[in-house]
């Protein structure tokens, strides 16, 4: 690492600066927020500096709008959110609507369900709409969900399905035995023709979006209504469901707790979310964009 915390390895210019990027997409959990689900003092003063200087940033996350208490007080300029692993695009500054939402096909969830009951015996589902989550009796309950109603995965996707139904955003499938790694690759192969499954908990616990449905491919949509290419975005992320979009941003950096799937697909590496390595990063292009400013 170098003597500020960061890897070199991000992509640079000529003169050995980073990109003056436009946009900033920077996952949640493990990523900008700490542990304890804080947002440390010195990230949200780099935020509100990126931001300053003209340089949007993104929250991009696999949590459901409801859960987005823990940044909507550092929203700033647009207000915009990505969740739900790129199933729904939503404005923090107008009571969490829904701008977009990429629905997964009901029958695409009911595909996915049948492919691992028989693949993985004991996996368990949860139905997460844009109205919130419900999910049968043997999954691990929410406790920030505490009306979820249960019943079988099949009765959950089977029911409203008429115009008027809730849009499904994404399926959850848990499995107590299987390890975390092990259950993605063997959901993929068995149901990946019918959905985009990832992970983004230390557990056994997969995320099924509509196919082709992703972090990155929502972000793509986004910054293509803004003109911003790819080569302008910088990315953070430290779980394989961030893999696609610091695969598709110019820059991006794996934190230093990444699952090592991230540590590969990222251009550079920074320090773990407990040590702000969102904001050191930050910090540093501002002072690169200071010094070419100065120079």
């Amino acid at each position: 690492m170098g003597e500020d915390g960061a890897v070199t390895s991000a992509p640079q210019c000529p003169d050995g600066q980073t990109p003056t990027p436009r946009l900033i997409a920077t996952d949640l959990d493990g990523t900008l927020l700490r542990d304890d689900q804080s947002v440390s003092p010195r990230t949200v003063a780099a935020l509100a500096a990126a931001e300053e200087a003209g340089i949007e940033v993104f929250f991009v996350t696999g949590r459901p709008a409801r859960w987005m208490d823990v940044v909507a007080d550092h929203v700033h300029g647009h207000g915009l959110a990505i969740c739900a692993n790129g199933a729904a695009v939503v404005d923090l500054h107008a009571g969490r609507e829904f701008v977009q939402v990429r629905a997964l096909p009901r029958t695409a969830a009911l595909s996915v369900v049948e492919a691992l009951r028989a693949a993985a015996p004991g996996t368990s589902f949860a139905v997460e709409l844009t109205t919130g989550i419900n999910y049968e009796p043997a999954y691990p309950p929410f406790f920030k969900d505490p009306g979820a109603r249960l019943a079988t995965a099949e009765q959950l996707l089977h029911e409203n399905t008429d115009e008027s139904a809730a849009p499904v955003l994404k399926l959850l499938a848990h499995h107590s035995e299987v390890a975390p790694d092990e259950f993605l690759a063997l959901a993929r192969s068995a149901a990946g023709t019918y959905a985009s499954i990832t992970r983004s908990s230390p557990t056994s616990l997969l995320e099924v979006s509509g196919h082709g449905v992703s972090k990155a491919s929502t972000l793509a949509l986004c910054c293509a209504e803004r003109g911003i290419s790819p080569a302008e975005v910088v990315a953070f992320g430290d779980m394989p469901n961030d893999v696609e979009m610091l695969s598709w941003a110019g820059t991006s950096y794996a934190m230093g707790n990444a699952h090592p799937d991230v540590i590969a697909a990222a251009s550079g590496r920074t320090v773990a979310n407990n040590e702000d390595g969102v904001a050191l990063v930050i910090e540093r292009i501002l002072a690169e964009r200071l010094a070419g400013h100065q120079a």
